[in-house]
């Protein structure tokens, strides 16, 4: 199967120049862990999570209102291919310890693919497990 068989390809994107309290309040309001920031040419330049802007924004106590989202963002993010198999999202996933792929076809993002969407596929639920469990691996802490 296809990555673009399971992408969500209604994305929201932020322009580097969005508040870190824009990216925030768009994550709220859609109920999403990561949005991918996008230059005005539609060119993918990084990916800003909830967790980003918690730890390079506010404990670092900048101001979420004044914090350029590209002050936070990451950036060299990991990306799929729409035409991709879904294995092979799994695989990036896990390598990558990330819940979620812009799906991007020349440097244009064109959907979404999350761990919950792979999980959903019969055809990868043993990729999806096992990139969950990596990822889950890097969020223990044996020392609590």
């Amino acid at each position: 199967m296809q990555v673009k068989e399971l992408m969500c390809e209604s994305v929201v994107c932020l322009d580097p120049a969005d508040t870190a309290q824009d990216a925030a309040r768009l994550l709220a309001r859609h109920n999403v862990g990561a949005l991918p920031v996008c230059g005005q040419d539609g060119d993918l330049r990084g990916m800003v999570t909830d967790r980003d802007i918690v730890l390079r924004c506010v404990a670092l106590e900048e101001d979420p209102a004044r914090t350029p989202v590209h002050k936070v963002m990451t950036r060299n993010c990991a990306t799929v291919s729409p035409t991709a198999d879904t294995r092979e999202a799994a695989r990036i996933m896990a390598a990558r310890q990330v819940r979620r792929l812009p799906v991007v076809e020349g440097d244009k993002v064109v959907g979404m693919v999350s761990l919950g969407d792979l999980s959903q596929s019969h055809s990868c639920d043993m990729e999806a497990g096992a990139a969950l469990s990596e990822i889950s691996a890097e969020d223990r802490h044996p020392e609590l």
